[in-house]
């Protein structure tokens, strides 16, 4: 799985490599600066062509540092470039000031001023807006003047046709954004492309749930660029979500006990489809059984709609003790179209069974009706809340994470959910545009929801069930609850980018074996 990292630990690394002579400073800045020329003419091959004009804004830091490299660049290659630097040149790094001193050998720099960067930045006559004011590095709202101007641009921009308005780039992470977690610290701006290095930083894929509580919408297509840093994982870096491509096949000399037997518990007459669909989801993911448990006056109901799924009689909790006496039932969902009511009786027993557990929607609601059910939890549950189902069970982290800030590092969704899941003891998996994922020792991936893993069709009733439903057949199948959890929302994704517009939550276990078969499980 690919990293995504901090500001602090992506300085770490930058810090080690220079340490050990591996590398300058100044070489990774060169790097950097090419990175970003090569990303823009990938991405608009049509630039690459012939000479066009850029504005590129230089800050004070490293990042006005790299674009100094990328205007020397752009100029060498016939363009018409204009620098602006908000800061003094005899303050800068020593890395950025050689870069600067470079850059001045061929061009000029024009001191910050709003009036003129405003006449540069015409719609009609520059092609290309590199953001080099403030990066990674950023910890507070950006200075009143450069929000000013950068502001004043936004509605010229957003009111041109796309194929006429200039390209915006930002390096590294549009300014005004903080990095850790993607919240706009304050000024930030759009861009249609961004370009970091090494490894994407964690505010690139938190999504938000509107501005400004993520950065994916800000940063548009994301590109890593390598600059030859050390490619071993980092401690205590977040992942993103890959599947467990190995563990997914089936061995040819198993049997369906081999591949587990989930039990689904299904809401009363009329409220059974949540838990059906779980328990297609369980069965398509590969466990051997799924049997979905009824109260009686829901069994002709459900046994109407299903074939391969067993039906089970479970009314009350004995008969819940009863049917558990199958110590091949290796792993239970509970929650979805159950009742509230109904779950806060069934979720002691269901973990105090031991067994590998998802506890999603109206279980969800239980814990946070009767906290002390929490105490029940245990290494093998995952918890599945979306974010009112997250700010009902852990209301002081939801209100950290939902608070207004003002300086970074902000507090994040990972840093939300690590703090959930090390409370409750068990894997929390936070649902959301972007989904993240943690265990109680730390361990956490995201699912990413910018423009390269968008799913917007999961925003239809049921998703949730069969995601609760791929979590659960997997761990069914002997997933370990961190491993199940991260599969099955990439899977989850991967079924919905397969199908597109029109998705409902039906269609996504029927896209399973295709996007099985595709990476080769």
């Amino acid at each position: 799985m690919t990293q995504v990292l901090t500001a602090s630990q992506m300085r770490a690394v930058e810090k080690a490599a220079i340490d050990s002579g591996q590398v300058t400073g100044l070489a990774l800045m060169e790097r950097a600066g090419r990175g970003v020329v090569d990303a823009i003419f990938d991405e608009w091959p049509d630039l690459a062509k012939t000479s066009f004009r850029a504005v590129v804004l230089c800050g004070p830091g490293n990042n006005g540092g790299d674009g100094f490299v990328v205007a020397r660049l752009l100029k060498q290659r016939g363009w018409q470039v204009d620098v602006f630097l908000f800061g003094d040149p005899d303050r800068l790094p020593a890395d950025a000031r050689q870069n600067y001193a470079n850059w001045q050998n061929l061009g000029t720099t024009q001191a910050w001023n709003d009036k003129a960067i405003k006449e540069r930045l015409d719609a009609s006559d520059h092609d290309l807006v590199v953001d080099a004011l403030f990066g990674t590095g950023l910890t507070r709202a950006m200075p009143d003047d450069t929000t000013q101007t950068l502001h004043a641009i936004l509605p010229r921009v957003l009111n041109v046709h796309p194929s006429e308005r200039p390209k915006y780039v930002a390096v590294d992470i549009p300014s005004g954004l903080c990095s850790d977690s993607g919240r706009n610290l304050g000024g930030a701006w759009p861009a249609d492309l961004t370009v970091s290095f090494h490894c994407a930083k964690v505010g690139h894929v938190l999504a938000p749930q509107g501005p400004p509580q993520g950065g994916a919408p800000w940063c548009g297509r994301v590109v890593v660029h390598d600059i030859g840093l050390d490619p071993r994982p980092v401690k205590g870096a977040a992942r993103i979500c890959a599947p467990l491509t190995s563990a997914l096949a089936k061995a040819p000399t198993g049997h369906k006990y081999s591949h587990g037997h989930a039990l689904i518990l299904s809401g009363p007459s009329a409220k059974t489809g949540a838990a059906r669909l779980a328990a297609r989801g369980a069965l398509r993911i590969g466990a051997g059984l799924v049997t979905l448990g009824c109260p009686n006056e829901a069994l002709a109901e459900s046994a109407a709609h299903m074939t391969a799924i067993m039906l089970a009689q479970i009314g009350d909790t004995g008969a819940l003790d009863a049917v558990l006496k199958d110590e091949r039932i290796n792993a239970l969902c509970l929650g979805p179209g159950f009742g509230i009511e109904r779950a806060c009786a069934y979720v002691p027993p269901i973990l105090s069974s031991g067994r590998a557990t998802v506890l999603d929607a109206d279980a969800l609601s239980a814990l946070s009706q009767r906290p002390a059910l929490m105490a029940g939890l245990h290494e093998h549950t995952v918890l599945t809340p979306h974010a009112g189902e997250f700010a009902r069970l852990f209301p002081d982290i939801a209100e950290r994470l939902q608070g207004a800030v003002s300086k970074g590092p902000a507090y994040s969704k990972v840093d939300a959910t690590r703090d959930a899941a090390k409370r409750a003891r068990c894997v929390v998996l936070f649902k959301g545009p972007a989904t993240v994922i943690a265990a109680p020792d730390g361990h956490c991936a995201i699912n990413p929801a910018n423009t390269q893993h968008a799913a917007p069709w999961l925003a239809t009733a049921g998703a949730g069930d069969v995601l609760a439903g791929f979590v659960t057949g997997l761990l069914a199948r002997g997933f370990a609850p961190m491993q199940a959890a991260q599969t099955a929302v990439w899977l989850h994704t991967a079924c919905a980018r397969a199908f597109g517009p029109g998705l409902i939550a039906e269609d996504l276990p029927e896209l399973l074996p295709q996007v099985l078969r595709d990476i080769g499980a």
